[in-house]
């Protein structure tokens, strides 16, 4: 298996996804952490689980959004992922509905569910390179 046709392999491809996914949705919880005490702020979260069913449904890539008809074309390979506001949660006096218990929570199932995935995409890798050296 030559290094473009790895690259191009369906699995690395769902797994570079999630990846970013969650690395973006763990972004998105420090930004709600430290929005905490801003009046008026909204806690957001990445939904990247819709691209990626969208991929797998299609096994193609998975196009950027585009908002007005000037913007460019994405070029292959670039997927989009939607920021929303997190539904549910108590809002504040202030308008804020951070809570930390909430954030926490989900730092802690992002970081868990990469950590998977990294082993996921790590085990494969060694199974090509056993394969390759003829082991």
């Amino acid at each position: 298996m030559t290094e473009s046709t790895m690259l191009q392999d369906s699995t690395f491809n769902i797994l570079r996804m999630a990846l970013d996914g969650l690395s973006l949705r763990q972004q998105m919880i420090g930004r709600n952490i430290a929005n905490i005490d801003t009046p008026g702020y909204h806690a957001q979260n990445v939904d990247f689980e819709t691209a990626i069913k969208r991929a797998l449904t299609r096994q193609k890539t998975v196009d950027l959004q585009r908002t007005q008809p000037a913007h460019l074309a994405a070029p292959a390979g670039v997927y989009s992922f939607t920021v929303l506001q997190r539904p549910g949660g108590s809002t504040r006096a202030d308008q804020n509905n951070v809570d930390i218990d909430v954030e926490l929570m989900d730092m802690t199932e992002t970081a868990l569910r990469f950590q998977a995935l990294s082993q996921v995409a790590s085990k494969k890798l060694l199974l090509l390179k056993n394969l390759s050296s003829g082991r």
